[in-house]
């Protein structure tokens, strides 16, 4: 028998190619000290980039060699080293690829056939109509620590060992880019519902249904350059405006325009400075009509001219809900501009009224909702829009049973909140508001952040646990890539606001707020004699949905209030600082809220700890997070080398050491980095 040599590779320009087996595997640079990877059976990739932006060109470009069954591409800090294994007497050939950092150390690599296991470190499982459900597995360091994904509901600081739903839920919101402390940033750019598991020494990530394989790896030193090179790739949130940087005030719902009015009315009357106020659900007829019910909003416009005399912008709650009973459902529903159920009744969720979501993947859906926004809310004064239900919230979580314009909500479910943040944020952009887009959205995925996406953590509950949830959220999505994060002050679910122990969680949560991208006042309050929950009869004897009770700082009694007022306060005092986080967040793709181990990656201790973070590089914040507590350790990283201000004490003290700070209920630990206080000193 005549011995051959057989060979998948070729080089394509600056990409590597290899081909065998019936797969198409494509290894090319993409962006600086960065390779995107794709495979795909039968065929070559496909055209879609999904969460990232066009290759840019590279200075120094990369390099493409191949030597025998070994070929590499080496593009600055990271190189892939793809090997290739054929043996012709078993009908078998594969490709196996290891990535290495700047010095040629290995980050991370698939993982290996196992012998006689026969394993496929790029497995695909065929489904019915021609779809995939694909896993890529990887050999990995278990002593890496990893930061990111998005927004979970868990206290987790160090991401190894555990297990993610690739999907969005009510307080879910999936961001598949993981930061690893090997030194490498890995995103899956895949919308797909699926599945992430990083284990000891094996990170397996799933698509339940799809094309092919699609993931993106950069290199870097530092956290820092990891999240400049991913904000490079995927875009970059756009400028904070100045009225970002305050306080917002929102309830459960205002219900009409004078409500509206008297609330802005009582923050100027108390000298509390306010934002921005916030006009919640169902002020419209129907989900999907789009505009204010004129019986309870009989002259936005004017409402609008009202608060901005007072220096106070307004925000509405669009919902991507349209019911069945709304003025513009058949119209939709005969242009396809509606999600369209698979099977069974064309309902997606029923929650007051039977209604069907809006195709926010549909171009065509987008400008129709933004042009009922436009004409119905921005022309009348709006300044910008809570983009809720952004996952969006299935009745039941039935991805298989939903159909986008994009595809099968199974294969690209997770793309909806970008094109729902999208469809406003161009549509703002064409009315000339650049540099003055906030939209708050509360779900995401991967390059929302370009389209001026503020994610909130959703409906959690008002208890202490939540409270320290939101912590690890704040450090998990900044890492994640969107930098623009806040929180429901004091928690959505179950505040009681004649309670004791909500008053002392609200202070604390207000606290933590303070200390967040955007500090927002936001619940479901109710009393303890249910009073602020009564129905909304309109003058036809039809109801409408409850208030909710008062949210307001003086709805807490004068202790509360006063506390409330102060942090407020504090918040304004930040304004110089916040300006400086935000044009790192614009410029350089850097979080706001930083997790220890960012400014200290040396630290080990640094890489777990979840109940305290950095706010930019100059501030460590531990918000109190158990109940009665009027003292909290906190760990100061960083060694002797690095000094900590106490800012209520003033007591200095050096890093790499655990100290018990004092917080009375009107405090919060914060501790100044070498001094550098912010002006905040003896304020907290």
């Amino acid at each position: 028998m005549t011995n051959q040599t057989y060979s998948g590779f070729s080089i394509q320009g600056s990409t590597l190619i290899w081909t065998g087996d019936g797969e198409y595997l494509r290894i090319e640079a993409w962006g600086s000290n960065s390779v995107r990877v794709r495979s795909h059976l039968m065929r070559p990739h496909l055209e879609s980039d999904w969460a990232l932006l066009p290759a840019p060109s590279i200075e120094n470009g990369p390099t493409v060699d191949i030597s025998g069954g070994v070929a590499t591409l080496h593009n600055g800090a990271i190189t892939v080293e793809a090997t290739e294994t054929n043996e012709p007497e078993e009908g078998r050939c594969a490709c196996r690829l290891r990535f290495l950092d700047a010095d040629g150390r290995m980050m991370f690599e698939e993982i290996g056939r196992g012998g006689s296991l026969l394993l496929k470190a790029r497995d695909f499982t065929s489904l019915a109509g021609g779809r995939y459900a694909v896993e890529v597995a990887f050999d990995t360091d278990p002593n890496e620590h990893l930061h990111g994904m998005g927004e979970y509901q868990q206290a987790l600081t160090d991401l190894k060992g555990h297990a993610f739903e690739l999907s969005h839920r009510n307080s879910q919101a999936s961001v598949p880019f993981v930061v690893s402390s090997r030194g490498y940033g890995f995103l899956w750019n895949n919308p797909a519902v699926g599945r992430a598991t990083f284990g000891l020494d094996r990170t397996t990530w799933r698509a339940d249904a799809t094309d092919g394989i699609d993931y993106w790896v950069t290199a870097g030193a530092t956290p820092a350059q990891i999240e400049r090179q991913y904000a490079d790739a995927t875009g970059h949130a756009p400028v904070m405006p100045e009225w970002g940087l305050g306080f917002w005030q929102c309830k459960l719902r205002y219900w009409n325009q004078d409500q509206v009015l008297e609330v802005a009315r009582g923050f100027k009357e108390r000298g509390i400075p306010l934002d921005l106020i916030v006009i919640d659900f169902f002020h419209w007829p129907h989900m999907g009509d789009f505009r204010f019910e004129k019986e309870f909003w009989p002259d936005p416009a004017d409402m609008c001219r009202q608060l901005h005399d007072m220096g106070i912008k307004v925000m509405v709650s669009v919902w991507p809900q349209v019911s069945l009973d709304s003025e513009n459902y058949f119209d939709m529903k005969q242009r396809n501009l509606l999600v369209k159920a698979r099977h069974g009744v064309d309902v997606g969720m029923m929650f007051v009224e039977p209604c069907q979501f809006y195709d926010a993947t549909n171009p065509e859906a987008r400008s129709y909702v933004w042009n009922k926004c436009r004409a119905n809310y921005a022309d009348l004064g709006i300044d910008a829009f809570w983009l809720d239900e952004a996952e969006p919230e299935w009745s039941t979580y039935s991805y298989e049973n939903y159909t986008y314009h994009a595809g099968e909500v199974e294969t690209v479910g997770n793309l909806y909140p970008v094109d729902y943040n999208r469809g406003f944020y161009e549509g703002q952009l064409a009315l000339g508001s650049e540099g003055d887009i906030v939209n708050l959205t509360r779900c995401a995925w991967a390059g929302a952040q370009r389209y001026g996406a503020l994610v909130w953590s959703g409906d959690v509950g008002s208890t202490f646990d939540d409270l320290k949830t939101q912590i690890t959220c704040a450090i998990h999505m900044g890492m994640a890539g969107i930098p623009w994060f806040t929180t429901d002050m004091g928690g959505f679910h179950n505040g009681v606001i004649d309670s004791d122990e909500f008053r002392e969680l609200l202070i604390r949560w207000c606290q933590f707020s303070t200390f967040l991208p955007v500090m927002r006042n936001h619940g479901d309050r109710s009393l303890h004699d249910v009073k602020g929950k009564e129905t909304i009869i309109a003058a036809d004897g039809s109801s409408r949905l409850q208030s909710g009770a008062d949210n307001e700082p003086w709805s807490y009694g004068d202790e509360v209030e006063g506390i409330l007022t102060k942090y407020i306060r504090v918040r304004e005092m930040l304004r110089p600082y916040l300006r400086e986080l935000f044009r790192q967040a614009h410029e350089e793709g850097q979080p706001l809220v930083r997790g220890l181990f960012y400014e200290f990656p040396d630290d080990e201790m640094a890489q777990s700890v979840g109940d305290e973070y950095m706010f930019g590089s100059d501030l460590l914040v531990a918000p109190v997070v158990e109940a009665g507590a009027t003292s909290r350790e906190v760990y100061l990283p960083g060694g002797e080398q690095v000094d900590w201000v106490e800012l209520h004490t003033g007591t200095r003290w050096c890093g790499g050491r655990v100290v018990t700070a004092d917080a009375p209920l009107d405090v919060v630990p914060v501790f100044a980095r070498d001094g550098r206080d912010c002006g905040l000193a003896g304020m907290v």
